[in-house]
C-alpha cells in the first residue's frame, strides 16, 4: 500500500514532516515512560522546535534519518552548552576586570615653571623646570634671543664654551636645572622650557606644537656697575693696632641708587645704612676677631643690588679651648678649640710623646676630628690609662700666621674611686697597730699618782 506523505503544523508553529504509514499491521506500541524534564536551557541558547512524539521506524530508510535526526539534535545540544560556557566565562572575566586597576597614562604637566631675573655681567643664574607625568617626560631647554622669539636654538650641555650645563633628577617628577656662569650682555633672552611624553614627540611629520608643553623665562642681563674699593687690609699681631676705615665709592651707574649698606661674613652691620655713593665703615681696635669679608652693597629701584668685596685678613687666634679632661678607663674624651681670624685656617692635632710631638688623623678607628671654619674637635673613644694620658695639641694655620693650644687629658683607673676608702683603711689599720703595740710594751708596775706622774710599787 503506498503511502502518504503529507506535513502537519507542529504546536510551535513550525513545519514538521509526517511519518509515513506502513501497511503491516503492528501492535500498539507500549506507552513509553515519560523521561526527566530536562532542565531549562540558557537564555542565549537559541530555542528549538520540539518534534511530536513517532512511531517506531521499522524500514531501513527510516532508521537512517532518526539516526541523522539523533546527531543534528545532539550537536544543537552541544552548541547550546557551550555557548552558555562561554556566556558564563564572558561574565566572570569581565566582572574581574571591572575590579583590576586600570593603567592610564598622564600626559605630561608643569609642577615647577622657570623664572624670570635681572643679572649683572659676571654673575650666573640657574632655571628649574619639574614636570610630571607618566610615562617619564623628556624636557629640553630653549633659547631666543630678545625681540626674536620665533628663532629659538635648542641649548646643550657645555655650550657657550662650556658654560652651560643642563642637569636632571628622576624620581616622583622629572627635574631639570638649567644654569650659565660668568654671563656676558648676550646671555639676555628668553629661555624655554619644553616637556612631552608624547611617543611621537620627535617625528618631524607630528605638530611639535601639539605634542610639546612650555615654560618660558626672561632673563636680562646688565652691565656690572664700577665700584672703586678699598683693597685688602691685613691686621697687625701686635695690640693695640690702629684704626682702619673701609671705602666703596660707587663711580659708573645706568640707573640712580637708593641706599648702600655694608656687610661682614653674610651678615648685615648694623646703623650702616646711608643714601650716599661714597660709604665708609671704620674699625677702632681693629684685633684678629674683626678680620673677615666685608661687602658693600648698593641697592636700585629697577636693577639688581650691585656689590664688591673687601678682605680683613689676620692670623688665627685661639680663643677658646679645654685646659684639662679628666675621664675614666673605658670612656670617651672630647678636647675642642676655638679661634679667631681670617681666612679660616687649617687645624691639626698633635700629641706629645716623650719629646715629640705626634700628627693625629683619623685611621686608627679610635681618634675622630672634625673640622668646622674656626672650630675643631677631637674625639677619643675607648680611653686606656697606659697610652691615652698625655698632652693634646690643636694647631690652627692659615697664609698669615699660626697658633695653637694645649690641653691635658688625664685617665684615671677604675678602682680609683676605691683609693680614699682603702686609704681611710690602711689608716685605721696602722692606728689599731700602734695601740696594740704600746699596750704589749706597757709595764704592769707602773701607776698614775695624784700628781700625773708614774711610779714604782715599793
Amino acid at each position: 500500500m503506498a503511502t502518504t506523505s503529507r506535513r502537519h503544523r507542529s504546536t510551535t508553529g513550525l513545519l514538521v514532516p509526517r511519518r509515513p504509514a506502513t501497511t503491516t499491521t503492528t501492535p500498539p506500541p507500549p506507552t513509553p515512560t515519560p523521561p526527566p524534564a530536562p532542565a531549562p536551557p540558557p537564555r542565549d541558547a537559541p530555542l528549538l522546535a520540539e518534534e511530536p512524539p513517532t512511531a517506531t521506524s521499522t524500514t531501513p530508510g527510516e532508521r537512517r534519518r532518526e539516526k541523522k535526526k539523533k546527531k543534528k539534535k545532539k550537536k544543537e545540544r552541544m552548541r547550546s552548552s557551550a555557548a552558555a560556557v562561554v556566556s558564563v566565562v564572558a561574565v566572570v572575566l569581565l566582572g574581574n576586570a571591572a575590579l583590576l586597576p586600570v593603567a592610564r597614562a598622564q600626559n605630561a604637566g608643569f609642577v615647577k615653571s622657570p623664572m624670570s631675573e635681572i643679572k649683572l655681567t659676571g654673575d650666573a643664574f640657574e632655571l628649574y623646570c619639574d614636570v610630571v607625568g607618566d610615562p617619564v617626560p623628556e624636557i629640553q631647554w630653549w633659547y631666543a634671543e630678545i625681540n626674536r622669539a620665533d628663532s629659538f636654538k635648542q641649548l646643550w650641555d657645555g655650550g657657550r664654551k662650556r658654560r652651560v650645563s643642563i642637569t636632571a633628577a628622576y624620581g616622583a617628577n622629572d627635574v631639570s636645572v638649567l644654569g650659565i656662569a660668568r654671563l656676558t650682555l648676550e646671555d639676555s633672552g628668553t629661555y624655554e622650557c619644553r616637556a612631552s611624553n608624547d611617543p611621537k614627540r620627535n617625528d618631524l611629520r607630528q605638530n611639535p606644537a601639539l605634542s610639546w608643553i612650555r615654560a618660558q623665562a626672561t632673563i636680562t642681563v646688565l652691565q656690572k656697575l664700577k665700584i672703586n674699593a678699598t683693597d685688602q687690609i691685613i691686621l697687625p699681631g701686635e695690640t693695640p693696632a690702629q684704626p682702619i676705615t673701609l671705602q666703596c665709592n660707587l663711580t659708573d651707574a645706568n640707573h640712580a641708587h637708593q641706599e648702600s649698606f655694608w656687610m661682614k661674613n653674610g651678615l648685615e652691620i648694623d646703623k650702616s645704612r646711608t643714601k650716599n655713593r661714597d660709604t665708609s665703615h671704620r674699625i677702632n681696635k681693629p684685633k684678629a676677631d674683626d678680620a673677615g669679608e666685608y661687602m658693600c652693597v648698593y641697592t636700585f629701584e629697577k636693577a639688581p643690588n650691585a656689590n664688591t668685596t673687601i678682605e680683613v685678613k689676620a692670623a688665627p687666634d685661639v680663643t677658646g679651648h679645654k685646659r684639662s679632661e679628666n675621664k675614666k678607663e673605658g670612656e670617651n674624651a672630647t678636647m675642642y678649640c676655638k679661634s679667631v681670624g681670617y681666612p679660616h685656617p687649617v687645624w691639626t692635632w698633635r700629641k706629645l710623646e716623650g719629646t715629640f710631638y705626634t700628627d693625629i688623623d683619623n685611621s686608627s678607628g679610635r681618634y675622630f676630628i672634625t673640622n668646622r671654619d674656626n672650630y675643631t674637635e677631637l674625639n677619643v673613644l675607648n680611653l686606656d690609662k697606659d697610652t691615652d694620658p698625655g698632652e693634646y695639641h690643636c694647631n690652627a694655620t692659615n697664609i698669615i700666621g699660626t697658633t695653637g693650644a694645649t690641653t691635658i687629658l688625664r685617665v684615671r683607673s677604675l678602682l680609683a674611686p676605691l683609693w680614699p676608702f682603702l686609704g681611710v683603711m690602711a689608716e685605721v689599720i696602722i692606728l689599731v697597730i700602734i695601740i696594740v703595740v704600746y699596750e704589749k710594751r706597757k709595764k704592769p708596775d707602773e701607776i698614775m699618782d695624784g700628781k700625773s706622774r708614774f711610779v714604782k710599787c715599793s
